[in-house]
Parts: structure tokens; C-alpha cells; sequence
């Protein structure tokens, strides 16, 4: 697992139950755009990830383009955690507490 996808799945991972829209996540993974939307693909088609488009009348009426939302799945987060783990372990550094202590 690439550190750009951990990254993304880190942030993704801070608040499970939470949308969270794609520049938000940007900022809150530390990624271009560019790097982060392919990733968020990539999770979503593995059913880690899914997304929704806000309606159009709140952007409408923020004067402000249409967000798109994504919620890391409850099998996600599962995976994601265990994925976040073994990739420490294969680094031979201490799992975060986070990352264990979290279900």
C-alpha cells in the first residue's frame, strides 16, 4: 500500500462516520488533488469508499461548485486499519494506537 493511499485513508479514518468532501480531504492528507481523486477511485470500486453528490441547491445557493462527499464503509475502515497495520509491521515500526485500538 502506497503512503499517499495510507494517507488518504488516515484522514478518512480520524472521523469514519463522516463525509468529507474532496478538498477537505486534500488538506487533511496532505495531497494534491491530482494524487487524491485517483486514490479515492481506486477505494471506492474496492467498496472501501463510497460517495454521494450534495444536492444542487446548497451549492446553488453558496454560489459555489457542486461537492461530491465520501464516507469510508464500515468494511472499509475494518480493511484499512488492518491494511494500515501490516503496512507498519513490513516497515518494522510500532503500530499507532489508532490504528490498533479503533473498531
Amino acid at each position: 500500500m502506497t503512503m499517499p493511499t495510507q494517507a488518504v485513508l488516515r484522514a478518512l479514518l480520524t472521523a469514519p462516520e463522516r463525509e468529507r468532501y474532496g478538498l477537505e480531504l486534500c488538506e487533511l492528507a496532505g495531497l494534491p488533488s491530482g494524487t487524491l481523486y485517483p486514490i479515492l477511485a481506486r477505494l471506492e470500486q474496492a467498496g472501501w469508499v463510497e460517495s454521494r453528490w450534495e444536492e444542487p441547491e446548497t451549492h446553488v445557493t453558496e454560489g459555489r461548485p457542486r461537492r461530491r462527499y465520501y464516507r469510508i464503509t464500515t468494511d472499509g475502515a475494518e480493511q484499512a486499519r488492518e491494511a494500515i497495520a501490516k503496512a507498519y509491521r513490513s516497515r518494522r515500526q510500532r503500530v499507532p494506537g489508532w490504528v490498533v485500538g479503533l473498531s
